[in-house]
């Protein structure tokens, strides 16, 4: 409604429309005939005699003689405040996903959905759905100036509505795209996104929460299970799982297995599937493919409800090119850094974040809140943080920018990765965000008020690449090999570790993990249950990749479920047996897991038996407990192997990862040992053992 002339007037676009009638609402409820002034679409309707301003429908006749109803979206005025652009334009709005994307409100007592997006260098903006035929000169929206942000509510639109962005570039170009906001998107080459009411599911793990947000994880214990939803188990015709059937499947499983927590790959949105959920478009929308986002809360809630944690990947490194998404977002480089030496990974295809900019750094940090906040997520798993410390990252010389310092790392991504971890660590304490960083970087699961990078943990890419590489030696040739075994012990403490066993080691060409062992069948299972039970004999937290626990022989695939039929044969429901047994007994002994990050909570007994690949060391708890391990990597039984103990007594023999039921052939100590008055290695106390083949032997002081 405009006003000229002495009178007002109301101009509307609708090509659909033949005819249409302004009604005026209350009052006298004066109705007037609108003029369609060209063959376009384009309707005058004058008010004659009028001054003052009123609400009013819009009445329209289609060609074919339909009639609707509704409310013009350009009768409501600015409704997102000054004080949210301020925030958003300096980079500190942490709850941004309130504002930005589709929103259902009720404004002047009529419902409907408010759009925005933030695209700054666009010439104009419309929304587009599946309620004005996808065209996008019905729907402009409005410009927020100075801040970039568009705006529009359009009254009568719900929930399941489908909708895209339409913009025009400066340079004449048109591009539709997915709301970077949006809560729910369809999978795959149709990419539109869903209007969804976010606060309407009944969440029922307050106690679940209300206890995280007290826990020290560093002193808990916390075992992992990795997992890709789409592979884990299919139904008949491959088909997917629903979040509602994995909350029953995969949790009842996770729980009888003993793990903590649940990591899940590829949650936020992606279209394609070969990308395994790294390559993302549509970041605060979990993915269509098991459900909606009421039944991915469904599945966190049951979770929480039998006391499992939810981790997700997380991937603020990098985003595809997908003309749907953020590329060139609107028609610049908005998203990503404008420099191809510092906005593009070249190995990956894929465009890195402007971390410098406010905008970009408030889309992911109020993204990752989102995920606390929307899905009560107990962790991210940060993917590729070397890649965003690093200008020189996978580039060679002249194809990267040095810093304002002449160095090689990316100040801008490390103000972004500190601001990211302490406001989530401030909002939501008792999370855990976990970098998977591959190299030797200082201080990244350290705070950032001690100069670290602020993670809670990182995973220990170190100690799986040397473990691997031994376990995957002829035992003949270990021996030449023993600080493979025992390097990881140099550094142990400088870090929070995870000790991991992903899905990153399974795949391209690289093998399963039983099929990285040496030797036949039978010593490549000895093999496995000796790499597992030394990961959980060793200070740091566990993950394992699913499958692994039985002893997945072919690598993994997203495209098939695991092979659980494997099952029957009892070298592999031995194996996942161990790694129950494993679970249970890392969980209820403080030792294993209450000082991880302390010298105080290891001891070396045997270092230096590099001859007979044998290893021997104590972990201890804070209270004092004690548990003595035992590795022997080679075939040969040892027999009379004599250890230091640190205490007189019985030595239960906790632990031996060659008993029958794990599929071993029972060698072992007839469940202990007494101690001898024989000092020996510095100890006064020692007990002599029999090392089974290719196995962990643990004790404990009864």
């Amino acid at each position: 409604m405009h006003g000229g002339d002495g009178a007002l007037a109301i101009h509307i676009f609708r090509p659909d429309a033949v005819a249409v009638e302004v009604r005026e609402i209350g009052g006298g409820a004066r109705s007037w005939q609108g003029e369609r002034s060209t063959q376009d679409g384009f309707f005058e309707v004058p008010l004659d005699g009028v001054r003052s301003r009123f609400a009013y429908t819009l009445r329209f006749t289609g060609h074919d003689g339909t009639e609707w109803e509704q409310r013009d979206p350009y009768s409501f005025g600015v409704l997102l405040g000054d004080l949210d652009l301020h925030l958003f334009s300096e980079g500190n709005h942490w709850e941004l996903w309130k504002k930005f994307g589709a929103h259902i409100e009720t404004h002047e007592g009529v419902s409907g959905t408010v759009f925005r997006v933030w695209a700054p260098n666009a010439k104009r903006v419309s929304i587009v759905g599946d309620w004005n035929n996808w065209d996008g000169r019905i729907h402009p929206m409005r410009k927020l100036i100075p801040s970039g942000v568009w705006e529009l509510f359009v009254p009568g639109i719900g929930e399941m509505a489908h909708y895209k962005f339409e913009l025009a570039d400066m340079h004449g170009g048109l591009h539709t795209k997915t709301d970077p906001f949006a809560f729910f998107g369809q999978h795959g080459i149709q990419t539109a996104g869903l209007v969804w009411k976010m606060d309407k599911f009944p969440w029922s793990d307050a106690a679940w929460m209300q206890k995280r947000a007290q826990r020290e994880l560093h002193r808990d214990a916390v075992s992992i299970y990795e997992v890709h939803p789409g592979s884990w188990r299919r139904k008949d015709g491959n088909a997917f799982l629903t979040w509602h059937e994995l909350a029953e499947q995969l949790v009842d499983y996770v729980v009888d297995m003993g793990y903590t927590h649940i990591e899940l790959m590829g949650v936020a949105e992606h279209p394609f599937e070969g990308s395994w959920g790294y390559q993302v478009v549509g970041y605060f929308a979990p993915t269509s493919r098991y459900g909606n986002p009421d039944d991915f809360r469904h599945f966190v809630n049951r979770c929480h409800e039998r006391g499992i944690g939810v981790i997700l990947d997380w991937v603020p490194g990098h985003f595809p090119k997908d003309a749907h998404g953020l590329a060139k977002f609107d028609g610049t480089a908005l998203y990503e850094h404008a420099d191809p030496r510092q906005g593009e990974h070249q190995d990956w295809g894929t465009l890195i974040f402007n971390y410098g900019r406010n905008e970009v750094r408030n889309f992911l940090i109020a993204n990752a809140l989102f995920w606390f906040e929307e899905y009560h997520i107990d962790g991210l798993r940060v993917d590729a943080v070397a890649s965003m410390l690093y200008l020189d990252y996978s580039r060679t010389e002249g194809q990267w920018v040095p810093n304002i310092y002449g160095g090689r790392e990316n100040l801008d991504a490390i103000h972004f990765i500190k601001q990211c971890n302490e406001v989530c660590y401030q909002r939501h304490p008792g999370v855990m965000n976990i970098a998977e960083e591959s190299t030797a970087w200082p201080g990244v699961s350290r705070p950032t008020f001690l100069g670290g990078l602020g993670y809670g943990f990182k995973w220990n890419m170190g100690w799986m690449n040397d473990t691997l590489s031994y376990m995957a030696l002829d035992p003949i040739f270990r021996r030449f090999h023993h600080g493979n075994a025992t390097f990881s012990l140099v550094y142990a403490f400088h870090e929070h570790f995870i000790l991991v066993l992903s899905h990153d080691e399974v795949v391209h060409g690289k093998g399963s993990i039983v099929n990285k062992m040496p030797g036949d069948d039978w010593q490549k299972f000895a093999n496995t249950r000796l790499l597992y039970a030394w990961m959980y004999a060793h200070p740091g937290k566990k993950l394992l990749f699913m499958g692994g626990e039985w002893g997945q022989r072919d690598e993994w695939s997203h495209e098939r479920s695991l092979d659980w039929h494997l099952l029957g044969d009892p070298k592999h429901s031995g194996l996942r047996e161990l790694v129950r047994h494993l679970n249970y007994l890392y969980k209820n002994e403080p030792a294993l897991f209450d000082q991880d990050d302390t010298w105080e909570s290891f001891d070396w007994i045997e270092l230096h038996d590099a001859d007979n690949c044998v290893l021997a060391f104590m972990r201890r708890a804070r209270h004092g407990t004690v548990i003595v391990f035992v590795l022997n990597a080679t075939p040969v039984v040892r027999h009379g192997y004599r250890i230091g103990v640190p205490a007189p007594g019985f030595w239960q023999e906790i632990l031996n990862t060659d008993s029958e039921q794990y599929g071993g052939s029972n060698a072992g100590n007839f469940g202990g040992v007494h101690s001898e008055p024989t000092p020996w290695g510095g100890r006064q106390q020692s007990v002599t053992l029999t090392l089974p083949p290719l196995a962990v032997v643990g004790l404990k002081l009864a």
